[in-house]
């Protein structure tokens, strides 16, 4: 499969402006999960700007946005 990464940064929420792998989603998820963390994508606006991808910010974030 071709990466889409020009498609990918179109969408891609990350601010991280050092991230080598803004746009390659599969590097990124990879990167994250070996990390008990999960992508930008996965969090609100202002939760992703905090760069606390941890599963712990991301259930916090999830509460906020969802009640």
């Amino acid at each position: 499969m071709k990466c889409q990464k020009e498609e990918n940064l179109k969408i891609c929420p990350c601010t991280y402006s050092g991230c080598s792998r803004k746009g390659i989603c599969c590097e990124c998820i990879k990167y994250h999960l070996t990390n008990d963390e999960l992508p930008a994508c996965c969090f609100s606006k202002e939760a992703e700007k905090t760069y606390d991808r941890s599963i712990k910010k991301f259930i916090e974030d999830y509460k906020i946005n969802n009640n």
